[in-house]
C-alpha cells in the first residue's frame, strides 16, 4: 500500500529525517558512551535506557525513509466549490441528526480524535470532490454505510498545525 502524502509532507518527513541524523542521533550516541563508562552493564539501567532511545530513534528514521520511498505524491489543489485536501467541512449525519466539523488531511496526519480525516478513511475518502449541498453515502464496509449532507466548505492551506503523527 502506498501512503498518499503531499510535497510538503515529504519536505517535513525529510527535515525530521535530517533533526534526527544530525542532532538526536549524535546525543543518543553520547548518552551510550556515557552510560557504558559506569561500570557494569547487566545491572546498569541507564546504559538499557539509552540504548532503547538510540534505538527507537534510528528506528523511526528507517520508518519515514520507507514512508518517503514508497508514498505517492499528491496534489492539495482542489476547485473553489468542491471539497479537497486540507479543507474544512461541515457534515450533517443524518442518522443523529448531528453537524460535525473534519478537516480533510493525508494519511500521517490522520487524527479522528482531533477531527482530522485521512483521505483514505470511508468518510474522507467520500468527501473528496463534493460540493456543499451533496448528500453522500459512506461505506464503512460490505454491509454497512450512512449518509451524510455536507454544509459547508471552508478552504484552507496546509499551514502545519496538524504535524505528522510520530510514533
Amino acid at each position: 500500500m502506498y501512503n498518499e502524502l503531499t510535497k510538503n509532507d515529504i519536505k517535513k518527513m525529510e527535515d525530521e529525517i535530517e533533526y534526527r541524523k544530525l542532532v538526536v542521533r549524535k546525543e543518543a550516541i553520547e548518552a551510550v558512551k556515557e552510560a557504558r563508562a559506569q561500570g557494569d552493564l547487566s545491572e546498569n539501567f541507564e546504559y538499557y535506557a539509552a540504548k532503547r532511545d538510540k534505538n527507537k530513534n534510528e528506528s523511526r528514521i528507517r520508518y519515514l525513509e520507507r514512508m518517503i520511498k514508497t508514498a505517492r505524491i499528491i496534489s492539495d489543489n482542489s476547485r473553489e466549490d468542491e471539497v479537497g485536501l486540507y479543507n474544512t467541512v461541515d457534515v450533517y449525519f443524518e442518522d443523529e441528526d448531528e453537524t460535525e466539523t473534519y478537516k480533510v488531511v493525508t494519511t500521517v496526519r490522520g487524527n479522528s480524535l482531533k477531527g482530522l480525516i485521512s483521505t483514505e478513511s470511508p468518510l474522507g475518502k467520500a468527501l473528496l470532490g463534493r460540493h456543499v449541498g451533496d448528500r453522500v453515502h459512506v461505506q464503512i464496509n460490505e454491509r454497512a454505510g450512512y449518509d451524510v449532507v455536507i454544509k459547508r466548505i471552508e478552504k484552507t492551506e496546509d499551514d502545519g498545525s496538524d504535524a505528522l503523527r510520530s510514533y
